[in-house]
Formats: structure tokens, sequence, C-alpha cells
């Protein structure tokens, strides 16, 4: 009699399974025939993960274009992170924040220093992505991704902390920016709603397509490119190390994207749906702190809505 073997599951693979296959596949034991014990929160899932209009045969089809683990991940953030730490001591060890001009400080206190609460938020949308994922590659992915975000909100305030060391008083008044100031409110919004967007589906098209794609490049990319006009070039240099995360978390999104359409052609108007409700108030938050970020410096800074990759044409890619 033949034995069972441990990975059964990957045998129709006919060859050795990678690490990746190995440590995410079927995670999630209670998909096919639910919880144990019929707990209240059993409702919950059978409404916003499996009754989510967004739908797959087998999630399972679903891979990580970077084919994330644990070991890969901490390895590449490592690397990061030593990079980003000598950056920051370079700022400590000289006067690098002295040599920057007023109104460039005036302007990180309204805009860079408030950021640790709509980041944290994205934090919070995508760890319920991965809760609620209905596959554990989707749930994994979505967990480091808001590992990514922890990462960026420790980083901003480590460096407002430094500013605040030569600036005293630097970014006091950040939460009260990020409740009041009008430039905000349309991301903070945005974010708050889609706190409490229970569909998994629709919370990862909002965050991942929409909202987080369009801020990431205004906030991390065009933001970074006006510090360095500004003569702040290790702040460029740390939002593009930052900015590396946002490009994978674009990149399994789109391949999570690509692998329900090609399942289930009808995901794509699910998704289309999600991605006009969410377009217009991403497009508002983007404006007002696009506006804000030209009144105090020269020239255009917001990307073009149209180009972002929730846009119609751009999801597949």
């Amino acid at each position: 009699m033949s034995q069972q073997r441990t990975y059964w599951h990957l045998l129709d693979l006919k060859r050795l399974p990678t690490e990746y296959e190995l440590v995410t596949s079927r995670l999630h034991y209670y998909l096919p025939s639910g919880f144990e014990v019929d707990v209240p929160l059993s409702g919950w899932y059978r409404q916003y993960q499996q009754g989510s209009p967004l739908a797959c045969s087998d999630w399972e089809l679903f891979r990580d274009p970077r084919q994330t683990t644990y070991t890969s991940y901490t390895r590449l953030q490592r690397d990061r992170e030593v990079y980003v730490d000598g950056l920051l001591q370079s700022i400590e060890s000289t006067d690098y924040d002295r040599t920057l001009p007023d109104a460039w400080v005036r302007l990180l206190a309204r805009v860079f220093a408030p950021l640790v609460y709509p980041f944290h938020g994205f934090q919070m949308i995508a760890s319920y992505v991965g809760a609620m994922g209905p596959g554990g590659r989707i749930t994994i992915a979505a967990l480091f991704q808001a590992a990514d975000e922890i990462r960026r909100v420790q980083r901003i305030a480590y460096r407002v902390r430094q500013l605040q060391l030569t600036y005293p008083g630097f970014g006091d008044d950040r939460r009260s920016l990020w409740q009041e100031d009008p430039i905000w409110q349309p991301l903070r919004e945005a974010t708050e709603k889609l706190l409490v967007t229970y569909d998994w589906g629709e919370a990862f098209v909002g965050l991942n397509l929409v909202l987080k794609p369009m801020i990431d490049e205004l906030l991390m990319s065009r933001f970074g490119s006006l510090a360095l006009r500004e003569g702040d070039y290790i702040l460029k240099e740390i939002l593009a190390c930052l900015f590396q995360d946002c490009d994978w978390h674009r990149q399994w999104s789109r391949a999570l994207v690509g692998t329900a359409v090609e399942d289930r052609p009808q995901n794509s108007s699910v998704i289309q749906g999600w991605v006009d409700k969410w377009t217009p108030l991403t497009a508002q938050a983007v404006a007002a702190l696009a506006g804000a970020l030209e009144r105090a410096t020269d020239g255009p800074t917001a990307p073009e809505v149209a180009e972002g990759p929730g846009q119609p044409g751009n999801l597949y890619e």
C-alpha cells in the first residue's frame, strides 16, 4: 500500500516543488468545508470572503511574481534597511538638516510629518485583506505588504524625530493637520472609508489598484523628485528605497487581477466597478495634496489619474 506523502497536494506538479510552493500552498484548511466550529465569525467570512463578487475557482492559481517567502523577505529588507540606516546616520553625523531651506522645512512639517497617519491606515487595510484573503498566497503577499507599510511609517517617524532635534516643535501638530487641514481631508476620508470596507475584494481593489498606487506615486516618487530639487537629496534616496516596496505591491496586485480575470472573465467588470467607485475620491486626495506642493514650490507635481494602474487598460499589465 502506497504511503501518503507530506506534500501530496503538490503531486500534480510532477517535479520538485520550489520553496515558495512548499510554504504557501493550501494554507487555509477551512476553505473547502468551513470552520470546524460554527462561531459568529464564520458568518463574517461567508459574507465578506466566500460571498465576495470577486471569485475564482481556485485562488491557488495565483503566484506572487517575486515568490516572496519569509526567508527571502527578511533577506531583501535587511539589505534595504542597512542602506536606509546609512542615509539616516549620515544626517546625524553632519549639519545636514541645518542646510535645508526654511520654506522646505515648513513644507515638510505640513506634508511629510503627517504621513504616518495615512500609511498606518494603509497597513491596517492590507492586514485586513490578508486576514480575509481566500488563498494562502494572497494572505502572505498582503501581510508582507502590511509589514512594508510599518517599515514606511517607522522610517518617516524616525526622520521626523531627527528634524525635531534641529527644529524644536517640528511636526508637533501633525495629528491636527491630518484631522483638520483641508489638504488631508480627501485622503483621510478615502482611508477611513476603506477601513470599513469589509468585502475583501473591494478592500483589495480600493487600496491596491486605486488609492495606494496614486498616493505612492505622488508622495514617494514625485515628492522625492521635489526633495532633490530643494536640496534634500537624502530624503529623495530614502523615499526611493521605500518606493521599491510599493513597486512590488503593484506587481503582485496585477498578478492577482490577471489570475482572477483569466479564471472568470466576469471578474473584469466587478473590478472595474470598484475602480470606478474609488477613483473620484482618490483623484480629490491627489489633487488636494498636489495643489499644496505646487503652491509651495514651482511647477506641477500631481500624477495624472488616468495614468494610474487602476485605470482601464492598466489593470493587467
